[in-house]
């Protein structure tokens, strides 16, 4: 995931946040079910599992670094666009 850093430490940004009792109770749950230290662990647990299924493939990071990869590679060069669909098989 790509993060701002200090030094090689990610700098996190801080809120406050409204949550209903339900919610509340539900963080406290996932805190104790995964060992999480404080409920702010909790929040970015929740966040990125949301992400995950949420983001749309181009959104995500990973994505991003792969891009960023395949453009660094060179391309091949065709003389015609038959040339091209031949070596593709159409």
């Amino acid at each position: 995931m790509l993060h701002n850093t200090l030094f090689g430490v990610p700098l996190m940004t801080s809120a406050i946040v409204n949550l209903t009792d339900d919610n509340n109770l539900a963080l406290n749950i996932l805190k104790a079910k995964f060992g999480l230290r404080n409920k702010s662990d909790a929040m970015n647990f929740v966040v990125s599992a949301y992400a995950k299924e949420a983001l749309e493939p181009q959104l995500r990071p990973e994505y991003v670094q792969k891009l960023r990869k395949i453009m660094k590679e060179k391309g091949k060069v065709y003389a015609s666009l038959d040339e091209m669909m031949k070596e593709y098989g159409r």
